[in-house]
């Protein structure tokens, strides 16, 4: 299926709550929202080019409004924004709000194990939709989950060569996250907590020594430039919150036809999202080479850290759900999403890992086919 990938400009002015139809002559707009910049994959793909599929998928009846950056909503204030119909739909991470999501703050707990993006943004968005105690935290905030994002794995952007513990030890380095910050801690350097926004800064002013976060900023926000050493040590993935995550209201009063080309262009942004990301990140590698950037394998004792340090982390990750989450039943949480992990290694086993439209029509078989009629109607 080929989709027009036009940018869409709005101004804020053109603000508006949606107009449900009550014709099928008539158009349903909306306001989606994401808070990248419009170049960023999670904006490029799972909102621009997703805009214009639901648009062609609905023969137009669905008209979205996209904004992207925080032209409408910081970043912090997108999980209100939907609630509030500000915006109809957005991604919101939920990281930044960890008491208004503990379970999906619980699960995201685990980033820290896993390296395969691909994998993870499936998994996620099979569990989010199918997990009860996930789900019920979804209805207890009136929004409606449908479908995950996930970074690739965050690699290390230095300003001196990190390749082994010594070379680690007393860096400051900016991470994104509780379990990276104790593993930092753990092999004797110091976190840093800074958003992305501040790592170029932090590094070229050398407040920090390091920073942790997906390889293609050391292009799009051209950190080879004050960072010239890159070690390719997995520091954990993101996915915790929506990308794509709808008003409640909203959701319950579009019609059957109109949900089902939600979950049709979720499922075909969202693979093509990923697959984009990951081809952004291993290009950021080669073009940053091309620059004169040294790009490291972490020596074994470094990797070895970080080895071990996962396992102590899956050890850790029940009594975390509990105590620190208030999760009630953290292992009929956590052993659900271990399970969908495992079964989603599988069923991609086998399956071209480039090819987007096997992927969109993998999702729609194994997830999204299968939601009941009444997903997301509470």
């Amino acid at each position: 299926m080929n989709f027009k990938r036009n940018v869409i400009t709005l101004a804020v002015t053109a603000l508006a709550l949606p107009v449900t139809a009550s014709s099928t002559q008539a158009s349903t707009s909306f306001i989606a929202n994401s808070f990248y910049d419009q170049q960023h994959p999670f904006s490029r793909y799972g909102y621009i080019e997703w805009a214009e599929m639901v648009k062609e998928l609905s023969n137009g009846e669905l008209q979205p409004e996209v904004y992207t950056g925080t032209v409408l909503l910081a970043p912090r204030a997108n999980l209100q924004g939907i609630q509030d119909n500000i915006v109809q739909v957005a991604h919101h991470a939920a990281i930044f709000t960890p008491s208004e999501m503990p379970v999906a703050n619980a699960v995201q707990e685990l980033g820290f194990n896993y390296d395969d993006p691909l994998v993870s943004i499936l998994a996620v968005t099979d569990f989010s939709l199918n997990n009860p105690i996930q789900l019920a935290e979804w209805e207890g905030l009136n929004i409606v989950y449908l479908g995950a994002y996930s970074t690739p794995p965050y690699v290390m952007f230095c300003r001196e060569p990190v390749r082994n513990l010594e070379e680690l030890r007393g860096k400051r380095i900016r991470t994104a996250g509780s379990t990276v910050s104790a593993w930092v801690e753990q092999a004797g350097g110091t976190p840093v907590n800074v958003p992305s926004s501040e790592m170029y800064s932090g590094l070229d002013r050398g407040s920090l020594d390091c920073a942790t976060n997906a390889a293609n900023d050391l292009i799009d926000r051209s950190l080879w430039e004050v960072a010239e050493h890159t070690t390719l040590l997995p520091t954990g993935m993101y996915w915790s919150g929506p990308q794509w995550g709808f008003n409640e209201d909203f959701w319950s009063n579009l019609n059957d036809e109109q949900r089902d080309v939600f979950k049709e262009a979720t499922a075909h942004a969202m693979t093509r999202m990923v697959v984009q990301y990951i081809n952004a990140s291993e290009a950021a590698i080669e073009e940053a080479i091309k620059l004169g950037n040294n790009i490291y394998e972490p020596e074994e004792d470094l990797m070895a850290s970080v080895v071990a340090f996962r396992d102590e982390a899956l050890a850790n990750v029940y009594d975390k759900a509990r105590d620190q989450y208030g999760v009630e039943d953290p292992e009929a949480l956590i052993d659900d999403f271990l399970a969908t992990y495992e079964k989603w290694e599988s069923l991609l086993s086998d399956v071209d890992r480039n090819d987007e439209e096997a992927l969109a029509e993998l999702a729609m078989q194994e997830i999204y086919n299968k939601l009941p009629a009444d997903y997301g109607i509470y």
